[in-house]
This record gives structure tokens, C-alpha cells and sequence, in this order.
């Protein structure tokens, strides 16, 4: 910073106003200032920027898994909101496992971000208390943590999920599978106590064996869809749900000679342009990432704020699989 204040021919003071771009100089001296900074070739310190100020303008960002595509839009909308706040943004994959859920986000802890947004992996995230009153600020996303009282954004997947049943109800059908997520997952149970309700309200039964609830895995999927397709009174209907159940859904679906209702909790790529189009029940994950950060950076401002459980609306998208008759 003295190279950069001499070359300049100012005092150090207005070159820590320019690099953190503080009010207070005239457009001439910044110019002067970035001329030399750009001639030093000068880069910020920010290990003794964290130092004196205590913030280290990072945010830590534990995501459940980079490769699903849900994940993109939420991971971009996160890391747009921080840039807007000069802040960067750390991020990893649980890959559902609640020890790496545990581990990645101690990490972050003792790199000393400044925030954590986390999509849990489990169900318990009193580990995290001792951070949060040392002033980590923390969100959860998609899921509500367990154990402790934190804020959380999350898409309304029970009434998504009853929208959606109810949507293949009033087509005709009266015999519909659910296929979901693993039990323990507060989206999955969310989802099945949606489907639940659409059928109790229409005063429909539920057997047991349209219910199927665990591994996301092909194999998995395409077990109990064909067990719910196959008998003496298959199921006319499916419902999914999230977007790779979907997905296995729609490949089984295809090998059928007769046609099968299908909703997925989840828009994908590509659904509007299959024959039908699936009919999805569609979140909003950028929204999700937009509305977590604002209130991290809230928190992180001071703003005196209550736990908050904040639920963001779905919508119903109608393109044609979820609007077939049944075939019987």
C-alpha cells in the first residue's frame, strides 16, 4: 500500500478508501490510485484485513449434492446475493451423509466464514450451537434443522404435493402410487402427508402398496413403480416425489403398452419436451437461495431477528402426463 500511496502521490488512508471502496475520493484520485494498483500489480491482504476487522466476507454454502440439477439454480441465486455484499461464497456436497453434513460444515466454521446456509443432511444440528453464539450466522434451506431453533426457507412441499395428488384425482383416477425420498427426510414425509391429505379429502383408501418411500436409486425406483403397475388392480397413476424419482418414472413408463398418469414433485430439463410433457409440481430453488441469503446477510448486519420458518409457494404445471385418463 506505500508503493501503491507513492506511485499514486496520495497517503495511505485514501489507498484503504479506494481498495475498500469507501466514500471520500475525488474521481481523479481514484483513478490515479487503480492506475497504480494496476501498475504494482497490488492485491489486498485479506488474512490482515480479517485480522483487524474480524469478517472474513465469506459465507459458507453445505449443499446435499452438487450433481443434482436442483441444486444449480440455488447455489448460483446464493453466490450472486453474497457477491452483492462483497462476500465469497465456499461451498460442498453432504452427499446426504449427516457425518459429512457435520464435518464440511465444522470446516467452514474453523475458516471462519462469516455465515453458513445449510441444506441438512440430518436431523440433529446441536453441534452447531457453540458457533452460532460466537456470531456464525446460520440458515437452513429446503429442510428445518434439528435440535435447535434457526431459521429456515423452504418450498411448501406438503401443499405441493396435495395440489398435485389432487390434480390426477380430478382426471379420474382413483388408484395412484407415491414413490419418494428416504423416510427420514423432512421433504419426503412432507410430500407423502400431501398425498395423504388430497386422498382423504376425496375420500379415497390408500393401500399399502402404493406407498414406497426410500433410496432415489434407479434400481430402487424402478422396483416399485413396476410392483405398483403390476397385479390384479395396478395403480392408474403416480405420483413422484422429487425430480429423480421423476426421472426413472418417466423411463419405466415408457416400456408400458398401456398410458399411466404421472405428477413429479420437481420440474427437470427436458420435461416439457417429452411425449406427453410431464406435468410437474414446481418449487422455485433460486428463490429458495435468494430469500436464505438475504436473511444471513440481515443476521449478519445485526438486525435483531426471531428464528423464522419462512415457506415459499409451488406451482402446479400442467403439460399432459399428469391429464391422462385411466386406461380402465
Amino acid at each position: 500500500m506505500k508503493d501503491v500511496a507513492a506511485r499514486a502521490g496520495v497517503g495511505l488512508k485514501t489507498v484503504s478508501r479506494v481498495v475498500n471502496g469507501e466514500p471520500g475520493v475525488t474521481p481523479d484520485t481514484e483513478r490515479r490510485v487503480q492506475e497504480a494498483i494496476e501498475e504494482l500489480g497490488f492485491r489486498r491482504n485479506d488474512s490482515a484485513r480479517v485480522l483487524r476487522k474480524g469478517r472474513t466476507a465469506t459465507v459458507g454454502l453445505v449443499l446435499e449434492d452438487l450433481a443434482d440439477p436442483f441444486y444449480g439454480p440455488l447455489n448460483r441465486a446464493v453466490e450472486e446475493v453474497a457477491r452483492t455484499h462483497g462476500a465469497l461464497l465456499i461451498n460442498g456436497s453432504s452427499a446426504e451423509d449427516p457425518d459429512r453434513e457435520r464435518e464440511l460444515a465444522l470446516a467452514l466454521c474453523a475458516r471462519r466464514v462469516d455465515g453458513l446456509i445449510v441444506i441438512p443432511a440430518g436431523d440433529d444440528h446441536r453441534y452447531l450451537e457453540p458457533e452460532i453464539r460466537a456470531g456464525v450466522a446460520t440458515v437452513f434451506v429446503d429442510r428445518p434443522a434439528g435440535g435447535i431453533e434457526a431459521d429456515v426457507v423452504l418450498s411448501d412441499s406438503f401443499g405441493g404435493a396435495r395440489d398435485g395428488v389432487a390434480h390426477l384425482i380430478a382426471a379420474g383416477h382413483r388408484r395412484i402410487g407415491f414413490i419418494g425420498d428416504h423416510p427420514r427426510i423432512h421433504t419426503a414425509t412432507e410430500r407423502l402427508r400431501g398425498y395423504r391429505e388430497a386422498m382423504a379429502r376425496a375420500g379415497l383408501p390408500v393401500s399399502q402398496a402404493w406407498v414406497s418411500l426410500g433410496s432415489t436409486a434407479p434400481e430402487r425406483v424402478a422396483a416399485a413403480a413396476g410392483a405398483m403397475l403390476s397385479g390384479p388392480e395396478p395403480v392408474t397413476a403416480l405420483f413422484a416425489g422429487n425430480n429423480r424419482v421423476t426421472v426413472t418414472v418417466v423411463r419405466v413408463l415408457a416400456a408400458l403398452p398401456r398410458p399411466v398418469a404421472l405428477v413429479g414433485f420437481d420440474d427437470f430439463e427436458l420435461a416439457d419436451l417429452l411425449r406427453p410433457g410431464v406435468t410437474v409440481v414446481a418449487q422455485d430453488p433460486a428463490a429458495l437461495g435468494r430469500v436464505a441469503t438475504d436473511r444471513l446477510f440481515q443476521r449478519l448486519a445485526g438486525t435483531p431477528l426471531a428464528p423464522a420458518r419462512i415457506e415459499l409457494p409451488t406451482r402446479l404445471v400442467p403439460r399432459g402426463s399428469g391429464e391422462l385418463p385411466p386406461a380402465d
